[in-house]
């Protein structure tokens, strides 16, 4: 299962649907894009350093998706896609959906535009 940004930021809260969706699947995984918006939006955040650390310390136990040629093929993809039914997405979540597609993975998101990418499965924790 792959966290989207939303995802992460509800476990940092410690949310409980979302803990509990994360305990049941197999190794969740992080993509680069979620690493960096996360921590785009730690920018002004008091607690900042304190969650890097955080950050830090899951991404050496959980898997980091990498963005690669592959991942570009899916992403053009799915953008093709989108464009051809007028749907489209924020480009980072293109990003995450080619991830999920590349590694056949579903994605833990409240964003119901993933739901446009008819070779992705959203998994929404409310």
């Amino acid at each position: 299962m792959i966290l989207d940004t939303n995802a992460l930021s509800a476990f940092a809260e410690g949310n409980q649907s979302v803990r509990e969706f994360i305990a049941a699947a197999s190794g969740p995984c992080l993509p680069v894009i979620v690493i960096g918006e996360y921590r785009f939006g730690l920018l002004a955040s008091r607690e900042r350093e304190r969650r890097l650390q955080w950050l830090g310390d899951l991404a050496r136990h959980w898997a980091i998706l990498q963005i690669s040629a592959e991942t570009a093929a899916a992403y053009a993809e799915i953008r093709g896609q989108l464009k051809q039914r007028a749907t489209p997405i924020p480009s980072n979540d293109a990003w995450i959906a080619a991830l999920a597609v590349q590694h056949q993975l579903p994605i833990l998101s409240n964003d119901r535009h993933f739901d446009a990418v008819a070779s992705v499965q959203r998994l929404n924790w409310f």
